[in-house]
């Protein structure tokens, strides 16, 4: 099968296309003859030696990917959930070894949900690391309650535009920052006002808010602690939280932390249930897979709407 690897941390041009052996799936596992794939920050910032590359360094030749959707074609002893010829999608073995970037990818059951009828592979693709994160930073980190008021940064991204949708649908107060280009779209997929970041300072527009998704980093977090009320919650998905933002957050009565996704297959059915009943909506930029190294030149331009997805050509996208 082909597959894309790794022997050395890099440019784009590390992205080496071959042929590897097809995987056996393991005991508690599923090989799923991958329809689409998606890709995340962390996907090129691991290929360029930070994200996960610590954890993978050992592991040469290295097959990036945790975001997949496709059908499942063999299952491993021990597996109930799905059988031969069910379409599957998830984020898989994050934040380990995910094998991603591959025509046949051996997963765990419990990281995958059924894909829902009516939605293409390219969708459920892209609705993986990222939904997860907005779902597991709102419902089991946070928790953000009907009510709340929420600020979230870079809201038409990949996080940023899932964790919109997900905090409109718990009942929340959303305040979405993003370029001025992409104002109209944050607006119509729910929030309830927009701060153009080029042209204004949010912490100078927004007060007393009980949660801030952050998914820029850097001095975002320590702005941000300006505008929570005393008893909120300020989340960073791609950076740790600076020791000093920490302790000025304590004195302010806040919580702030650093949170990593995990896979999680209960969480992807819920996710599966929510893009069934199009309370979320990925926004889906597509590539084929010839073009990983393209796709990944354009994540690392911090100027993706949603998602960067990948299917091959004539595949059920």
């Amino acid at each position: 099968m082909q597959a894309i690897i790794l022997n050395d941390f890099g440019d784009a041009g590390q992205l080496i296309y071959t042929e590897v052996p097809v995987p056996e799936p393991a005991a508690g596992e599923v090989l799923i003859e991958v329809k689409a794939w998606s890709i995340n920050p962390v996907d090129a910032k691991t290929r360029a030696g930070k994200g996960m590359a610590g954890r993978l360094k050992d592991q040469f030749p290295i097959i990036l990917g945790w975001d997949i959707s496709g059908t499942v074609v063999k299952t491993g002893a021990d597996v109930t959930k799905f059988k031969e010829g069910d379409d599957v999608f998830g984020m898989v073995n994050f934040p380990g070894h995910g094998r991603g970037y591959a025509e046949f990818v051996a997963a765990p059951a419990s990281h995958l949900a059924l894909k829902p009828a009516g939605i293409t592979h390219a969708e459920a693709a892209a609705t993986t690391l990222a939904a997860l994160t907005a779902y597991q930073a709102l419902i089991l980190k946070g928790p953000l309650h009907k009510g709340d008021k929420i600020l979230v940064h870079a809201a038409a991204g990949g996080v940023g535009h899932f964790t919109v949708q997900l905090a409109k649908h718990i009942g929340a107060y959303v305040i979405g920052t993003s370029s001025a280009e992409n104002r109209d779209y944050v607006l119509e997929i729910g929030a309830d006002e927009h701060i153009d970041y080029k042209s204004q300072r949010f912490e100078e527009l927004v007060s007393d808010a009980d949660f801030v998704l952050d998914t820029i980093g850097g001095d975002n977090i320590v702005r941000s602690l300006e505008v929570l009320k005393p008893s909120g919650t300020l989340i960073s998905t791609p950076t740790s939280v600076q020791a000093e933002a920490v302790a000025e957050a304590e004195k302010k009565g806040i919580r702030a932390f650093f949170f990593l996704v995990e896979s999680d297959g209960s969480h992807m059915d819920e996710l599966a249930r929510l893009l069934a009943d199009g309370t979320i909506k990925p926004f889906v930029n597509l590539y084929d897979f010839s073009q990983m190294r393209e796709a990944h030149r354009q994540q690392e331009s911090g100027k993706t709407k949603g998602k960067i997805v990948l299917t091959k050509t004539g595949s059920d996208s």
